[in-house]
């Protein structure tokens, strides 16, 4: 059976992001700091730029739409991230990650009103679907009196920006090569590298051991190939399809979890990860 190209890069990123989010937090957790982890993917992301010029004949698209759309994604995505570390610094977790994870949800909406896509019957209850896993899998534990405050003002954001960086990928794929549109996404993660350097608190012990800046090269690798396949994904699918999908990388985490740590899923857990199962059979049609 031939697989449809955006299938096959959607199915390399979700499998990559989720082996990815398997030991993401292992640095972070052996005293490796997230904001130098974020120092750490930036660099990951420039062998991948080099590997996507390579392909494309060492060709870069260098008009302004290109420029503008690959460095408007790669500052979505990365300011993103470096708002949830603050968001995560003084907000509940718990509440955080659900909420931001639901950011397809911004992307479907675009894809339909302003690309006009649209996913056939079986394609649409897969949609539904996999918001309602994306977010069961994200479920934390926690408790206790929440007020909201500038960590729901920082998650709001990160949930929009993160759908709308979609929604642009898709955009840019219309009007330069995906390995162009890379290339500006990553210059766009290296820019931010001060930032990220000076959001991180050096009082604190912390663990920058070579062994772990290595260890978290390789982790943070996965995520950068996985973007890089992304960005092949929405230039040859519908980004109301494929934004869904990638989504469900929680699915491979969970599983990798609970495989490495070897415990039973909770009943969230195991609705998630039904229901992830279902969505990906029915966004894959």
């Amino acid at each position: 059976m031939k697989v449809e190209k955006w299938l096959m890069y959607a199915w390399v990123t979700t499998l990559l992001w989720g082996v990815w989010g398997a030991f993401s937090e292992m640095p972070t957790k052996a005293g490796f700091p997230a904001t130098l982890g974020y120092i750490v993917w930036a660099i990951s992301m420039i062998p991948c730029a080099v590997v996507a010029l390579w392909r494309n004949g060492w060709k870069l698209d260098v008009s302004f739409r290109a420029v503008f759309y690959g460095l408007m994604v790669g500052l979505l995505g990365a300011a993103g991230q470096l708002i949830l570390f603050q968001a995560l610094r003084i907000g509940p977790a718990y509440i955080i990650f659900p909420f931001v994870s639901m950011s397809p949800v911004v992307t479907i909406a675009l894809s339909l009103w302003l690309l006009k896509e649209r996913p056939n019957k079986r394609q649409k209850w897969g949609i539904v679907v996999a918001l309602l896993a994306i977010f069961f899998l994200s479920v934390q534990q926690g408790g206790g009196e929440i007020e909201g405050g500038m960590w729901l003002v920082m998650a709001t954001g990160v949930f929009v920006m993160w759908g709308v960086q979609a929604y642009f990928m898709k955009l840019g794929n219309k009007v330069a090569s995906a390995e162009s549109i890379f290339v500006y996404m990553t210059i766009a993660g290296v820019l931010l590298i001060p930032v990220a350097y000076y959001m991180t608190d050096f009082s604190l012990p912390m663990n920058t051991s070579f062994s772990w800046v290595s260890a978290t090269f390789i982790i943070q690798l996965l995520n950068a190939i996985g973007a890089l396949t992304l960005v092949y994904a929405y230039r040859y699918g519908k980004a109301v399809i494929v934004s869904p999908l990638t989504g469900l990388a929680p699915l491979i985490t969970v599983v990798l979890s609970l495989i490495i740590y070897a415990v039973f899923p909770g009943t969230i857990l195991l609705i998630g990860l039904i229901l992830a199962t279902i969505a990906m059979v029915a966004l894959a049609d």
